[in-house]
């Protein structure tokens, strides 16, 4: 049986992912250069939502949440 851990561990790290490994991600293909830069430049993420302000993403993460999850880098 899964637990909610294991579910979240599954997920991809925002704040530690790689361009490449987020532009595997459904939704996140072309802009995982941005995600990564933007967290560079503004610091980590402290929840999804801010997703939506990287330059191109608003209003294209919703399908993508479920794979992500926001914690420590």
């Amino acid at each position: 049986m899964d637990t909610g851990q294991d579910e979240q561990a599954r997920r991809l790290n925002v704040n530690s992912a790689t361009a490449q490994e987020l532009d595997a991600i459904p939704g996140l293909q072309g802009h995982g250069f941005e995600i990564v830069r933007y967290r560079g430049e503004r610091g980590q993420f402290t929840d999804l939502r801010q997703l939506e302000e990287v330059p191109g993403l608003a209003g294209k993460i919703d399908g993508s949440r479920a794979a992500l999850r926001v914690g420590e880098s």
